[in-house]
């Protein structure tokens, strides 16, 4: 099997085209697609994370209204995978595209 780190947590097995979790082997899905989309994922109030820090209007704390702190899990091992700050009715960020084709490559040049 040929196996790339690509995050600390994220890991592709290019002869299967899959995402998979380094930490516990789950299958996170086609490589080819938003790993994010394979996930556990759990939208919390950025209030409950980042409290205000002053009484009034200002507060130093980001509103719900602004937004939701997306936090993604791995199904398998439950490691957080990614936390993204994203605005009302916005979807998972696309963050990771990789050309799976060069990298194959790549690889099998370095097997050499």
């Amino acid at each position: 099997m040929s196996r790339v780190r690509i995050t600390e947590t994220l890991d592709i097995e290019l002869d299967d085209e899959q995402w998979v979790c380094n930490r516990c082997d789950t299958v996170l899905g086609p490589a080819r697609e938003n790993y994010k989309l394979h996930l556990r994922a759990w939208a919390r109030d950025p209030e409950t994370i980042h409290p205000p820090l002053v009484e009034g209007e200002i507060s130093l704390s980001p509103k719900a209204a602004w937004g939701m702190l997306v936090e993604l899990y791995c199904p398998g091992c439950g490691v957080m995978v990614e936390n993204e700050l994203l605005p009302p009715g916005h979807p998972l960020t696309h963050d990771i595209e990789l050309d799976l084709d060069d990298l194959r490559r790549r690889v099998a040049e370095a097997g050499r």
